[in-house]
């Protein structure tokens, strides 16, 4: 009994502890490399790592990419490390309320929290809350910043095997944050906003035929504990209908991937335990678009092209990787009918995207390796430059148990007028009827 309430009082103790945050602790959340970038015997831009050479490098692999890469699958290109901005509002914002954010006493509570980068001091594997804090950080991260639109977004179904494209699916995705808003108007908030909503994602399938017209929205409450709302809009029952909960872990579309796994994750802090394994240096896949090799496959109209495929199956982006500081997480459901058993994401110390998440299925067994190829905002499309927006700009989310997978190719725009607020209402999704 007294060994249970010393527990509760330190559970207490660390959920209420926001201490002071100095602004050289805001400042080297956004400039780990401020003194230097990391570095890793033998390790240097233009290197190839490959089955022939991987165990030298290992220990800067996450556990499916260095699987990947003794399997044959793919090899790794290796380039320079550089730094990825943040948008200048959001940072600002971080310092203007830094020390100010609480954990509640429960996954999932918070307090205080108004804006930026909830966290922004350097976690401690002594902390035992502090793999929730950097949950927080994620979800209230910049991914996307305040609005974008990747327009389009093209979808593969690939056979690992065979290397056969089952399927190709056209979308356009639409991202808006009706809280928290930084750098672009209405700052902060969007109004109104009755529901009290932190975010919006809307989907539109265009391709192929039998597809077309399928919509997806997701609102996302600025209460993590309240469940969000999923609404499917089917082109040919005309109709939406709200989806059950369990139906974010079913797979979209007939993908590799789930709802859940959009972004890296896209649930509630609170539907998770979060464990923080500490901080390292692995190769992380972002790059400059520009630099990159590009298919010609899909002929935009505007001359843009797309991050091309490879490796096993072409389902490995052909990118180069660069060896960056992350916070290692071990992401476990706290419901025990969850598909996954355990995810184990990488944050970027800097930008905070979740570009690296392996994937173990409940007998804790390898099952998927999923990768977010990030791309630096200056060298994309005009649009994007000077925003401070790390771009997703490439995904594959590989099966190893089925050898399967599906891969992703991004046209991202920051650009408000492709996600007004009232795309992301459910009468929208109406609109075509």
């Amino acid at each position: 009994m007294k060994k249970s309430l010393f527990a509760a009082l330190l559970a207490t103790c660390f959920a209420g502890a926001a201490g002071a945050v100095t602004e050289a602790e805001v400042d080297a959340s956004f400039l780990p490399y401020k003194n230097g970038f990391p570095a890793f015997p033998g390790l240097q831009a233009g290197l190839v790592i490959n089955k022939d050479n991987v165990e030298k490098f290992k220990d800067i692999l996450d556990y499916a990419n260095y699987l990947t890469v003794k399997n044959g699958w793919r090899e790794i290109k290796v380039g320079p490390t550089f730094d990825f901005p943040n948008p200048k509002g959001y940072v600002e914002e971080t310092k203007k309320n830094a020390g100010k954010t609480k954990l509640g006493t429960k996954i999932g509570e918070i307090s205080g929290f108004t804006g930026g980068r909830p966290f922004p001091e350097e976690p401690s594997v002594s902390d035992p809350r502090a793999g929730e804090k950097l949950a927080w950080n994620f979800k209230y991260g910049i991914n996307w910043g305040d609005n974008a639109a990747v327009y389009p977004f093209y979808w593969k179904y690939r056979n690992m095997t065979t290397g056969q494209v089952e399927r190709t699916l056209k979308f356009n995705f639409h991202f808006l944050n009706f809280k928290y808003r930084t750098d672009h108007p209405p700052i902060p908030g969007v109004t109104p906003n009755a529901s009290n909503l932190y975010r919006g994602i809307y989907v539109n399938t265009l391709e192929p035929q039998d597809l077309k017209n399928t919509q997806l929205l997701i609102q996302k409450y600025d209460d993590d504990t309240k469940l969000d709302d999923a609404y499917l809009y089917l082109g040919f029952q005309r109709r939406v209908r709200r989806l059950a909960t369990g139906q974010v872990t079913d797979s979209f579309l007939g993908a590799d991937l789930m709802i859940e796994d959009f972004e890296g994750y896209e649930s509630r802090v609170s539907d998770m335990k979060w464990t923080f394994k500490g901080a390292k240096n692995i190769l992380m896949p972002y790059y400059k678009h520009n630099e990159m090799k590009l298919t010609d496959e899909f002929k935009d109209p505007s001359g843009y092209k797309f991050i091309d495929f490879g490796g096993q199956g072409g389902c490995f982006a052909d990118i180069t990787w660069q060896l960056r500081k992350v916070y290692e997480v071990d992401v476990e459901p706290l419901n025990p009918n969850h598909p996954v058993g355990k995810r184990v994401m990488h944050f970027d110390a800097q930008i905070f995207g979740a570009s690296r998440t392996v994937i173990y299925d409940r007998k804790g067994e390898l099952w998927k390796s999923f990768t977010i190829g990030k791309a630096h905002p200056d060298h994309h499309l005009p649009i994007n430059k000077g925003t401070g927006i790390g771009l997703d700009d490439s995904f594959e989310m590989v099966d190893v148990q089925a050898k399967h997978c599906t891969t992703g190719q991004f046209k991202g725009q920051i650009d408000p007028k492709l996600s007004p607020p009232n795309l992301f209402q459910v009468q929208n999704m109406r609109g075509g009827d």
